[in-house]
């Protein structure tokens, strides 16, 4: 199985255009994937830089044919002409996709800085060794404490998937039909902060980093600030793919792609043994 993790940016290039249609080649030119973790997705926000207020929840699933495609957004407000704008991040899957939720991550007040609501949506694929739950999140940026709290949030998640992963019993009527929800499961996303934050030490407590398994003693490559100057005064790693520690010896290949510019950082790409 073959998984890309990558912050699109609302599909906005370091050359500034919105162009969803280059992030949709160039994905399937890096890897090839099974399944797509993106994050930054917007849907009619053409206050955005370049954005001309597209859906691109729509337009990448048509870009993907074949694909599955799940969308959460985690900010969901009025247009000002009776629509809504939407923001936050996508799963697209060409395996099955048995459930998806989504889940709010916690958004405690901070006045000080901007910040916005965050979401995690998880998807439960088939993948070729049995299910396994995909998740792609974005946490904040400007706030640590809102940082933590939401990572707090992601660990309680895995708990309760361990717990679930044990099944209940069947009532097979309408939405309490019960599903497997298992307890292996794949995080990914922008987590906004270094390899070595302290709560990205929290989530290794319940993850395993797969750089790490594929690189051990290697630092992380920048996949962020790398050509987009912005929001980073040097480049460095804020985007991972972490696995429960069953996963870990699937891991097989991860590389983190240094040359794309459709985004002001850069994919994570992971291969998976079946």
């Amino acid at each position: 199985m073959k998984l890309i993790s990558w912050n699109i940016q609302w599909c906005r290039g370091v050359d500034g255009k919105v162009d969803p249609a280059r992030i949709a080649r160039e994905t399937k030119e890096m890897c090839d994937p099974d399944v797509i973790c993106f994050q930054e997705v917007a849907e009619n926000y053409g206050s955005l830089a370049g954005s001309a207020g597209e859906d691109q929840p729509g337009l990448l699933k048509e870009h993907f044919k074949g694909y599955s495609a799940h969308f959460a957004c985690a900010v969901d407000v009025p247009d000002g002409r009776g629509g809504r704008r939407r923001f936050g991040n996508m799963v697209l899957s060409r395996l099955p996709v048995r459930q998806v939720f989504n889940h709010s991550l916690p958004w405690p007040a901070e006045p000080s800085v901007p910040n916005m609501p965050r979401v995690a949506l998880e998807a439960v694929v088939e993948a070729p060794w049995g299910l396994v739950s995909v998740l792609s999140t974005h946490l904040e940026f400007f706030s640590a404490g809102q940082r933590a709290a939401q990572v707090e949030q992601l660990c309680e998640l895995q708990a309760e998937r361990t717990g679930h992963s044990h099944g209940k019993p069947a009532y097979k009527s309408g939405p309490f039909e019960p599903f497997e929800r298992p307890a292996a499961s794949i995080l990914t996303g922008d987590f906004n902060m270094r390899p070595e934050d302290p709560s990205v030490a929290r989530l290794l407590e319940v993850w395993t980093d797969t750089w790490r398994v594929a690189h051990p003693g290697t630092a992380h490559p920048p996949s962020f600030g790398l050509y987009d100057k912005e929001f980073a005064s040097e480049p460095y790693c804020c985007d991972f793919v972490l696995v429960t520690r069953e996963l870990a010896p699937r891991v097989a290949a991860v590389r983190i792609d240094a040359e794309t510019r459709g985004s002001d950082h850069q994919p994570v790409i992971v291969k998976f043994r079946p």
